[in-house]
């Protein structure tokens, strides 16, 4: 199996932070001033600022050093799959961006979701083969590929833990969707009692995920499974809401789709050197193994060899960084 037949079985959340978004101590005497706005204020240096577990993304000189703000700082890459403007109508459907006098942001139960999904329209190409992807409006949509543009800013070196969720919960009393919603999707050779498979409802669209009562972070293969002894491992049963709450608990906020693509190609920015993963362009899992979380060679969904050592999640900072 390829690389590109690797299953996403989880949400995870990086979060960052940009330098202009902090307040800052300046030499200048400009912000004494009542007269001189404080838009005024020079940049501070960007080689004099740090944050525990974040990693900085902006230019660098020659030296290694980050590239002040009196110049050109940001990061360009070439960009050939996501968003641009026209895409704005399709993005906000897709992200569920409703009014708030409409009730569209109440959660459906299990039952109307399943509906949904049984009773769309059938494919007329028939059923999809494993490592099948649907190409998404928002994906592909920058053709031909073109430069873009990141600001300087910093993202967390690693994905957000249990353990580090499990603050969050224990300090807000926060309750997930899936808590509310009261059930959340599995995989199915996952279950604590893979007997009992009969008695889920499939997803019409994934067959392999079963909609199991009880789900969530704390419990992410159903009622009678733990996260304990994988408190470093990401946390998972988040969703896009969750995950901006705590982002906002914590001062960050989640990356855009560009700072995120730029994090991810790991300085293969292109044209020279872009390349399809952040080790290079080798895509069998005897390569990626020792760099990535995946299901590897075995049949999905019950032939899980665990050659990256894992058989699901694996801890943070597991493998090489980017």
């Amino acid at each position: 199996m390829k690389v590109s037949n690797i299953v996403r079985i989880r949400f995870l959340t990086l979060l960052i932070l940009c330098p202009s978004e902090y307040n800052y101590t300046f030499t200048s005497g400009w912000k004494d001033d009542p007269e001189v706005g404080s838009a005024l204020d020079p940049h501070p240096n960007p080689n004099e600022e740090d944050h525990q577990k974040m990693i900085y993304m902006g230019a660098t000189n020659s030296t290694n050093h980050r590239v002040s703000f009196d110049e050109p700082n940001g990061i360009k890459f070439i960009f050939g799959t996501g968003f641009d403007s026209t895409h704005k109508d399709i993005e906000e459907k897709d992200l569920h961006i409703h009014h708030h006098d409409t009730d569209e942001d109440m959660p459906k139960s299990r039952e109307e979701v399943l509906r949904e999904r049984r009773h769309s329209k059938l494919n007329p190409e028939g059923p999809k083969p494993f490592g099948h992807a649907d190409t998404h409006p928002l994906d592909g949509g920058v053709t031909p590929p073109k430069v873009v543009h990141v600001d300087p800013f910093f993202i967390d070196e690693a994905l957000v833990t249990n353990k580090e969720f499990g603050k969050f919960v224990r300090s807000t009393y926060y309750k997930t969707e899936a808590e509310n919603f009261g059930w959340s999707f599995v995989l199915a050779s996952f279950l604590p009692d893979v007997g009992k498979l009969h008695l889920h409802d499939k997803d019409p669209e994934a067959e392999n995920w079963v909609a199991v009562d009880e789900t969530y972070w704390r419990e992410p293969e159903g009622p009678g499974s733990s996260y304990k002894y994988r408190e470093n491992h990401p946390v998972v049963h988040v969703s896009h809401r969750d995950a901006a709450e705590y982002c906002k608990w914590v001062g960050k906020r989640l990356p855009g789709e560009w700072e995120w693509e730029a994090a991810a190609r790991a300085g293969h920015y292109g044209p020279n050197n872009r390349t399809l993963y952040s080790w290079g362009d080798d895509d069998s899992v005897d390569t990626a193994k020792g760099y990535a979380n995946l299901w590897g060679a075995g049949s999905f969904p019950w032939e899980n060899l665990a050659e990256d050592g894992w058989r699901g999640t694996s801890p943070v900072r597991t493998f090489p960084p980017n």
